[in-house]
């Protein structure tokens, strides 16, 4: 592989490991993820629905990593310009806060109908 391939690799990974050890978000998402799939798994899910989840998850922890690394610009400019970056780090929370109000709504959508199907066929 070429050398430079993976330096970014390293970098990316790198940056991984700072976004979850420093947000705290960022856990809780990664921590949701997991139950969510595994709920998932127990439900039997269809493949379709399982990709579905696993896009929405991925976007919205996408969405939280791009966020940290604008609040990390913008920390540092933060003595120039204070509104101005404020404005910045409150968008980029609010597309995270999308995209998780999104996602509860799918995955609402794909697991009620069958929680509701496994309680009405217990209550039979």
């Amino acid at each position: 592989m070429p050398r430079k391939f993976i330096e970014s690799f390293g970098n990316a990974l790198r940056g991984l490991i700072f976004a979850f050890r420093t947000q705290r978000n960022l856990s809780i998402h990664i921590l949701v993820a997991i139950s969510v799939v595994y709920i998932a798994l127990l439900l039997q899910i269809s493949l379709l629905e399982m990709i579905v989840l696993i896009l929405v998850i991925s976007l919205v922890i996408v969405l939280e990593l791009i966020n940290t690394a604008i609040e990390e610009v913008v920390n540092m400019l933060t003595l120039i310009r204070k509104m101005r970056a404020m404005v910045a780090k409150d968008v980029a929370a609010g597309a995270v806060l999308v995209a998780s109000i999104s996602s509860v709504i799918i995955g609402l959508m794909i697991f009620l109908p069958k929680i509701i199907d496994i309680y009405l066929r217990i209550l039979k």
